[in-house]
């Protein structure tokens, strides 16, 4: 399996719809009586939470790929392959 980056937005907004969607099979299966209109800000609040998890995740990939200098690697150390984006 390649290796891929993490991305906690997009876990936090994966935790909320899945939330959501427990929460109308509950209504459905009649384990409890859910309102129409109660996992509406359900999901709205958990999209812009997870909107600014990504806001604050990149914001702090870009400061600390901002820091790293692109100076050679010194003599007998091996060169540090590239970071993907």
């Amino acid at each position: 399996m390649l290796r891929h980056e993490f991305r906690p937005g997009k876990l936090v907004a994966g935790f909320f719809l899945t939330v959501a969607g427990i929460t109308y099979a509950g209504d459905a299966g009649d384990a409890w009586d859910t309102p129409w209109f109660a996992v509406i800000p359900m999901v709205v609040g958990g999209l812009c939470l997870a909107g600014v998890v990504g806001l604050l995740t990149r914001a702090i990939r870009n400061r600390r790929d901002s820091r790293r200098t692109n100076t050679p690697p010194e003599v007998g150390q091996a060169p540090q392959p590239p970071v993907p984006h």
